[in-house]
C-alpha cells in the first residue's frame, strides 16, 4: 500500500482555484453551445461569423477541455492520481482548440487584442498537468 503524504496548504489553494477556473470554462462552453439566435445576432458580425463557422470538432475539443479539466481538479481535491489523466485530456482539448484558432482560421484578425486569453488557457492547462504529476510524485495524491 502506498503512503500518502499530507499535501501542503498551497496544494489545496491551487486545486480550488483551478477548479473555479475550470468551472468558469464550463460556464463559457455552456453559454456558447446553447447561445440563442437572438444572443448570437446581438454580437458583432465578426463574432457571429466565428461562432457560425466553428467546426463541430472544435466545439467538441472545447467541451473535452473544460469538462475534463473540471473533473481533473475534482480528482485533485479528492487526492486521486487519475487527475493527471483527466488534465492531460483537458490539455489535448485546449491544444486542439488553440491550433484551430491560431493556425486554421483567422482568429487574430477576428479577435483583435483578445489573443492573451487563449495563451493564458494553454499555460494554465500545462501547469495543471505538471502540478498533478508533481503531486503524484510527492505522494500527495494516489
Amino acid at each position: 500500500m502506498k503512503t500518502i503524504n499530507k499535501p501542503p496548504v498551497w496544494f489545496w489553494i491551487i486545486a480550488v482555484v483551478a477548479l473555479i477556473w475550470n468551472i468558469m470554462g464550463v460556464m463559457a462552453y455552456i453559454s456558447q453551445a446553447y447561445m440563442t439566435q437572438e444572443a448570437l445576432k446581438a454580437l458583432p458580425e465578426a463574432d457571429q461569423n466565428f461562432y457560425n463557422n466553428t467546426p463541430a470538432w472544435v466545439t467538441a475539443a472545447f467541451a473535452i477541455a473544460v469538462f475534463a479539466g473540471a473533473l481533473g481538479c475534482i480528482a485533485l481535491l479528492i487526492k486521486k492520481k487519475w487527475a493527471s489523466t483527466l488534465l492531460i485530456l483537458s490539455l489535448i482539448g485546449v491544444l486542439a482548440q488553440t491550433t484551430y484558432n491560431f493556425f486554421l482560421q483567422d482568429f487574430i484578425p477576428l479577435s483583435g487584442a483578445r489573443i492573451i486569453m487563449p495563451i493564458i488557457v494553454v499555460v494554465v492547462a500545462l501547469f495543471l498537468v505538471w502540478f498533478s504529476k508533481n503531486s503524484t510524485s510527492k505522494g500527495w495524491i494516489s
